[in-house]
């Protein structure tokens, strides 16, 4: 039983403020078109024109996906799938768990409410209809869906600045670790290339040898980082042009564990004791501990040969053994201001002989599968040497 249109002078509009409701888009959905036509003519009086009609429950989802309604209207009582039936579907796609949808009856049974309520259902229109209930219950599903787009919105908008302001620091982050990592080469008459070279060849060995995406940046990254220790090398050492007595070799050693040192020292602003006393422990940067990991052990080889402690195999950490692999490769593949760079022919035929002896067969065998990619770096960041002037 349909119900009367009430007189225009009693029928409820929505009010000034809620002024942009009457733009949103409702859609119903009932095989009997008078009642159809019904809830348009009390909503349309009211303000409301954008209407989407469908009278096949089956149709229904289709319809919802394509038309994108702020709110659904549904009779429980259809052929085909019910309304409650139609309604779990709603509530099942994730794009749509969130739309008011109210439930049109003419049952007065309370177990029929209670079972829509379970499902999800926003709101129930009681047959027969009327405009001072319809209006009302619409007005009410509409305004909550619009602070609930409002909401996720604005969730949205803050999703963005966070994204946005991580991406700086991390840029921020990226030119620090570059600049530490120059200070130290530049020293040593090497461009900064060098430490980007060696981090990306890192990076692909990482790849190849199945480490998760996160992991393989920050291993790239920390490899940037691998000869910070320089910095603590007296210059008559580290500049001189011929070959190192022991002496000087042993103090050239050092910068494994000056790096090390470097990258694993703690700030100290006001004082450790004022600060442990009134603040907790800051996390280290997973950078740079990692990188402090590198700068002691990219010299060690796996025979045990290496410096600066001996290790060998597996007890040298993985991270050392890469670097160790894309700090030679670059070594012999690059120009440097006292010698020009090997054939590679030449530089892939020396570390083949140091397999097993020098590298780590698994991370030198998974940098050669990588070998044509490597190359396009050693062109791409390829370094042109000039002399520094001292």
């Amino acid at each position: 039983m349909i119900s009367a249109p009430e007189n225009p002078c009693t029928t409820p509009s929505v009010s000034d403020q809620d002024v942009d409701l009457r733009d949103r888009r409702i859609l119903i959905v009932d095989d009997d078109p008078l009642v159809v036509r019904m809830i348009q003519h009390h909503l349309s009086k009211a303000g409301f024109h954008n209407f989407v009609t469908c009278h096949r429950s089956l149709t229904a989802m289709d319809l919802i996906h394509s038309s994108e309604p702020d709110i659904a209207i549904v009779d429980v009582m259809m052929p085909g799938i019910s309304g409650l039936e139609l309604l779990d579907d709603i509530r099942c796609d994730p794009d749509y768990r969130r739309l008011p949808v109210l439930i049109i009856t003419s049952s007065q049974h309370e177990s029929v409410k209670v079972e829509a309520l379970e499902q999800g259902a926003t709101d129930f229109i009681q047959k027969p209809l009327k405009a001072v209930e319809l209006l009302p219950r619409v007005r009410n599903a509409l305004l909550i869906k619009q602070q609930h787009d409002e909401v996720t919105a604005y969730s949205k908008q803050l999703e963005n600045e966070v994204a946005a302001r991580t991406a700086a620091l991390a840029q921020a982050r990226e030119e620090v670790i570059h600049v530490l990592a120059c200070a130290s080469e530049y020293r040593d008459h090497e461009t900064g290339n060098h430490v980007i070279r060696v981090g990306r060849f890192a990076g692909l060995i990482a790849s190849e040898l199945g480490f998760d995406p996160k992991r393989v940046a920050l291993i790239e990254q920390a490899a940037i980082l691998h000869d910070a220790g320089k910095i603590g090398i007296a210059d008559s050492v580290l500049l001189k042009p011929g070959k190192l007595t022991e002496q000087e070799f042993a103090l050239m050693k050092q910068h494994c564990e000056f790096g090390e040192k470097i990258l694993s020292a703690e700030p100290n602003v006001r004082g450790k004791k004022q600060q442990q006393a009134q603040e907790p422990a800051l996390p280290r940067s997973p950078i740079l501990e990692l990188a402090a990991i590198i700068a002691m052990t990219h010299h060690e080889r796996w025979d045990g040969g290496g410096y600066p402690k001996g290790l060998a195999g597996e007890a040298i950490p993985i991270e050392g053994r890469i670097t160790a692999v894309a700090d030679v490769f670059d070594a012999l593949s690059s120009g440097r201001c006292y010698k020009d760079p090997f054939p590679m022919e030449q530089c892939l035929q020396i570390m083949t002989d140091e397999r097993g002896k020098h590298f780590d067969p698994m991370v030198l065998d998974a940098f050669l599968t990588r070998i044509d990619e490597a190359k396009e770096i050693v062109v791409s960041l390829s370094d042109e040497i000039e002399p520094f002037q001292i």
